[in-house]
């Protein structure tokens, strides 16, 4: 009877703090609502609950009840788990009470600026039979110690605690791991949708940093000497990517070898793991390198580093960003696969109408021109030849055969990579004409003269497209331009004797003095 009279009086509170526990779906919320209903319950004046790390061998992380921020702040580091009561418990997970936390031999006191407590009790919260972390209350109303009474409350309490953590974790669980789906569908559709491959790195890096709540989102690829390079990379706030690009895996690193055997790599501390060799491991702390693989093929490396200090990543942090990994480099290959397609197709394209310009304009022209000039030389030798005959036929020749050098120009321009910066002197210059007609509503004449790609070296080159965008520029400042002509010889003779290459561009546009052609000459040796 003397028993039940004093259970009955906390049986309320203690269904209150059950009720309570239970409320809040959180996980963080979830374990700052068990320190404070512990310490209602009891009417302890501070509790504490300490989450142990995944060897549970230390406190990764500690909820309070009973100090406020600055008390927190006078404390400075909270205990580690590592020693005294708390590292009791740690070891041997089971009920502690401590009638006097001084005089008990497990004890290391308190650091300075530790408020002074009395009573000490405590128990292990299990979360599937497993020890999650401990439940510490301490202090008792009136100095009392705590007693069994106390402990069994506290044990109940715990109890409950260890299901409501666990289906707050589910919880988490199933929230994270629909993100990672989401952000893994919102890659697959914007990789499929279009874009350039550096669109492509760039996207799955921003996505997977933004999923996993990294420093940064890193893309490596494999190198011609077997190493690995950094090729993209996405930064939060205070980082610039630059930094990153560049930074290499060289080859034989333990972290290299792990990866080409399909394996990811998880750093509890990238400035200190060993396996760790590049330049940038010492700015962050727990990092993932996931491999991104395609066919049994290492096609490149997901890296998602955290900041130093930052939290470890959990298991379940690992598996769902090892999947992302995998849906990102199936993603990756399909997009490119559909940008291998496209640019098939437009190469396809080309060649069929370059082939047609070739077959059917090309060779009609030449045939007319024959024509022509085979007729001006009847004229010519023939006794009644009409006056100026011979210069009509002259001009007409000369217009087919300027006609048929440009259409052997616009056959060469479709030849050309649509996406790819040109790397002949041919392409250089057709590059800048095609830039200067859309401003000026036109597209200028080009004309070859000579093996220009052969005997123009780069340097030459560089300074002959210089001089070119300069005169189009020219050109596009003048009024009523309706025609630029272009002539690149690369057989020209120099003032000084010496071989060279001339830039003559010719517009028929209104200059400053009335004049309505405008001639722009530039020449440079070939050596």
């Amino acid at each position: 009877m003397h028993q039940e009279g004093r259970t009955a009086p906390g049986l309320p509170r203690l269904l209150d703090a059950v009720l309570s526990v239970g409320m809040d779906l959180e996980l963080r919320g979830t374990l700052q609502h068990i320190v404070d209903s512990a310490v209602e319950l009891t009417g302890a004046r501070y509790g504490a609950l300490g989450v142990l790390d995944a060897e549970r061998t230390g406190v990764t992380d500690l909820y309070t009840a009973g100090l406020d921020a600055e008390a927190r702040e006078r404390i400075g580091p909270l205990p580690d788990g590592h020693s005294g009561l708390l590292g009791a418990l740690v070891r041997e997970p089971r009920p502690l009470l401590v009638p006097r936390i001084r005089t008990d031999v497990r004890s290391v006191g308190f650091p300075e600026g530790h408020p002074e407590m009395e009573s000490f009790v405590g128990v292990p919260v299990r979360v599937d039979a497993q020890v999650f972390g401990n439940l510490y209350l301490t202090d008792k109303p009136g100095g009392a110690p705590f007693g069994t009474d106390d402990l069994s409350l506290l044990r109940v309490l715990a109890a409950q605690a260890g299901i409501a953590i666990g289906n707050a974790r589910l919880y988490e669980t199933a929230r994270l791991r629909e993100h990672w789906i989401e952000g893994a569908a919102a890659v697959t559709t914007a990789l499929l949708h279009g874009g350039t491959n550096e669109d492509a790195l760039m996207t799955v890096a921003e996505k997977a940093r933004t999923l996993s709540g990294a420093a940064a989102g890193i893309i490596l690829q494999p190198t011609e000497d077997d190493g690995m390079e950094i090729v993209a990379a996405a930064t939060g706030p205070g980082d610039d990517a630059a930094d990153f690009l560049g930074t290499s895996i060289e080859p034989g690193s333990p972290v290299l070898e792990q990866l080409l055997g399909g394996e990811p790599v998880f750093v509890d501390d990238s400035a200190t793991d060993d396996r760790m060799t590049t330049v940038v491991r010492s700015r962050f702390g727990p990092s993932m390198l996931l491999p991104l693989q395609s066919g049994g093929r290492l096609i490149g490396t997901l890296a998602l580093p955290r900041r130093p200090g930052g939290a470890p990543y959990t298991g379940v942090e690992r598996l769902l960003a090892s999947q992302f990994a995998s849906q990102a480099a199936l993603a990756m290959v399909l997009a490119g696969g559909r940008e291998a397609r496209e640019r098939l197709a437009v190469f396809e394209d080309r060649d069929r109408i370059a082939r047609d310009l070739h077959d059917l304009v090309v060779q009609r022209l030449f045939a007319t021109e024959m024509m022509l000039e085979s007729t001006r030389r009847r004229a010519a030798n023939g006794a009644a030849s009409v006056p100026g005959m011979d210069e009509l036929l002259g001009r007409a020749v000369d217009e087919l055969d300027s006609t048929i050098q440009e259409v052997r120009t616009a056959i060469f321009a479709l030849q050309q990579p649509p996406a790819d910066a040109p790397t002949t002197v041919r392409g250089k210059v057709l590059r800048e004409t095609a830039g200067a007609a859309a401003l000026l509503g036109f597209a200028p004449s080009v004309h070859f003269e000579g093996a220009v790609d052969t005997l123009v070296p780069e340097p030459v080159a560089k300074q002959l497209v210089a001089a070119l965008r300069g005169a189009l520029a020219a050109a596009h400042r003048r009024a009523q331009v309706t025609s630029v002509h272009v002539r690149v010889d690369a057989k020209a003779q120099l003032p000084d004797g010496r071989d060279g290459v001339r830039l003559t561009v010719a517009d028929d546009g209104v200059g400053e003095g009335g004049q309505r052609e405008t001639v722009l000459t530039w020449q440079a040796p070939l050596r």
